[in-house]
């Protein structure tokens, strides 16, 4: 069948699941969202994984060419096809009526999905990505598993509920067979905490505070008018922490290390957690009150011109000795995230405490709509 058939035939699908829907933004994208049943739209200009509020649990997984010698013109055809076939698949899952997820009522797990292109396939097969999509530079605290890092495909698939990750995951990996080989899979969770609270971290902290509210978002996370529209880019880390030997630190030097209250995320000096990080504020010795070595301070968009990115990090627990962070950003240009990274290796006084084992670039295409499949811009 040719492309321009298989591509017709999911604009059809596509157009009778349903009227076109926008996932709204929300101010702050790690505060966990409203546990109510109904459905997120999975067609959008943008993915749902990104814009929705963030939900309890995620699964990634990174998945690369399981012929690398196929011809490119073959490899293109092929996927183009598999990300329309992908396409329908999705708007099944995340409304529920896929088979596998009728034993439950998936709708009140309000799924969401994101898939992204990594870096090399984009070379490979000549897509149309963002000039700035590339790999990461190598930093010099990374311990990276090359098991776990890297691919040619990323999903990351979110949930208010476990169970449908699996079932979603297990479809999309079926689908591909044959074209697409799992290199790894990652689950992450939040705490359950009170609807609009910003969720903890496993050093007992606040994480994403300081994100960029809608406005912000247009202007540094979601790609700028043109074939990327509606698209971003995202790092993703698996950064293991040291968890006992952080929670054996009087709260004090927690706190010093962070830069915020551990009991409400208030930045040192300041009242409440959104209060804006004063940076300047000195004690009487001269000493910064946010510590130079803190971290709030290093990851201060103030240092990188206003730039922001958006975070949503989820924790894992992998067994004894594997308990971390799943650092999941989302930014116009990567090389946001080495500029910070690299203030982070020289002086962050977290540095003790964690340990970046793995690691993944893509470009998380523009949403589905009807008679545009994911990945329509791509060829």
């Amino acid at each position: 069948m040719s492309r321009r058939a298989l591509l017709t035939g999911a604009a059809v699908a596509t157009t009778a699941a349903g009227v076109l829907a926008e996932a709204a933004a929300v101010p702050r994208a790690a505060s966990v969202a409203p546990h109510t049943p109904a459905t997120l739209p999975f067609y959008g200009p943008r993915q749902s994984a990104v814009c929705a509020p963030q939900q309890l649990y995620t699964l990634l997984f990174g998945a690369d060419r399981t012929d690398p010698a196929l011809p490119v013109a073959e490899a293109r055809t092929r996927l183009a096809a598999l990300l329309a076939d992908w396409t329908g698949l999705l708007d099944r899952a995340v409304s529920g009526t896929a088979p596998q997820l009728l034993a439950r009522d998936a709708t009140r797990s309000r799924l969401t999905a994101a898939v992204g292109i990594g870096p090399a396939l984009a070379t490979r097969l000549r897509l149309d990505v963002p000039e700035a999509l590339g790999e990461l530079p190598a930093h010099p605290g990374d311990r990276l598993d090359p098991e776990r890092s890297g691919a040619d495909v990323l999903v990351q698939l979110c949930a208010e509920d476990r169970w449908p990750l699996t079932a979603a995951a297990d479809l999309l990996q079926d689908r591909a067979r044959g074209l697409l080989t799992t290199r790894w899979q990652q689950a992450g969770f939040l705490p359950r905490e009170p609807d609009g609270t910003t969720a903890r971290n496993l050093l007992g902290f606040k994480d994403g505070t300081a994100n960029p509210d809608p406005a912000d978002q247009d202007k540094w996370i979601w790609l700028p008018p043109g074939p990327h529209e509606h698209g971003t880019i995202m790092v993703y880390r698996r950064i293991h922490l040291d968890t006992g030997a952080f929670a054996a630190l009087a709260l004090p030097v927690q706190e010093a290390a962070i830069g915020r209250r551990r009991a409400d995320g208030a930045p040192l000096g300041s009242r409440a957690e959104h209060d804006t990080v004063d940076l300047w504020t000195k004690h009487p010795d001269g000493s910064y009150v946010i510590p130079a070595a803190a971290h709030v301070r290093l990851t201060n968009p103030r240092f990188d011109a206003g730039a922001r990115m958006l975070r949503r990090g989820y924790s894992y627990d992998d067994g004894i000795d594997d308990q971390g962070l799943l650092f999941c950003a989302y930014m116009r240009d990567p090389a946001l995230f080495t500029r910070v990274q690299t203030r982070l290796d020289a002086t962050d006084a977290l540095s003790p405490y964690v340990e970046h084992r793995a690691s993944a670039v893509c470009y998380i295409l523009p949403g589905a709509l009807p008679g545009r499949p994911l990945g329509a811009t791509l060829f």
